[in-house]
């Protein structure tokens, strides 16, 4: 299998896309102490991949855009249930949802759990609504041999 002699990503890589946006209701659905998985994808067995972006929403900044940080709420990128660097833990919106949000680049190892997730950590702001976002590519690992089956 020839990779693109750009990016070095196999010509035949699938792609995903997964989203939620919840209610969030004190005491019931995030309590302090709890949290919210907002967007995963689990990696086929045997298939590497790259998280191309990610995107947050929350209520207030829906209304009012200069409403940029989230106190009492941490956001976090994880593989594997592992916190991804630089993305350990954040408590801003870094990539607004629905707006040209950066694009990012972090490696996904064979068969991935990706999540993005939202955790309340102290009794700050409330917020209504929260959302999350994550997209990438995944294509087979040729260090496993042969090529990929068939989908």
């Amino acid at each position: 299998m020839i990779p693109c002699p750009i990016c070095g990503i196999p010509w035949d890589s699938g792609f995903f896309d997964e989203s939620s946006v919840v209610p969030v209701t004190t005491g019931t659905v995030l309590a302090v102490g709890s949290e919210l998985v907002l967007a995963r994808y689990q990696l086929h067995r045997n298939y590497c991949g790259v998280l191309t972006n990610f995107a947050q929403f929350t209520d207030l900044y829906a209304s009012d855009n200069s409403v940029v940080r989230t106190p009492g709420y941490e956001w976090q990128l994880r593989c594997n249930g592992q916190p991804r660097d630089p993305y350990l833990t954040f408590d801003n919106i870094i990539n607004p949802w629905g707006q040209g949000a950066y694009p990012v680049n972090l490696r996904l190892e064979a068969g991935c759990l990706i999540e993005f997730v939202i955790r309340r950590v102290s009794a700050g702001t409330p917020l209504g609504v929260v959302g999350g976002r994550i997209t990438g590519r995944y294509w087979y690992n040729t260090e496993y041999g042969g090529a990929p089956n068939r989908l």
